[in-house]
């Protein structure tokens, strides 16, 4: 797993948890990582929902396990 920083650009999927299932998977702009203990393997992410276009259209907190997190390429 890619270490998660300020500005990466994740995709959200089943593998991190049951509500983002069935086509509710999303792309999050990764804003912070909530440095609270959790669950083993599970972490608070907050950021922006990127539509289509790669344009944030709403702030998120979410709960996901980590081992289901994909680090998507960014442009430089």
């Amino acid at each position: 797993m890619t270490e998660l920083k300020p500005g990466s650009l994740l995709l959200l999927g089943e593998e991190c948890s049951v509500q983002f299932a069935g086509g509710r998977a999303l792309r999050l702009r990764l804003v912070s990582v909530d440095a609270r203990p959790t669950y083993p393997g599970w972490v608070w992410l907050t950021g922006y929902v990127l539509d289509g276009k790669g344009l944030a259209v709403e702030r998120r907190e979410v709960y996901v396990q980590l081992a289901g997190v994909r680090v998507l390429p960014t442009d430089p």
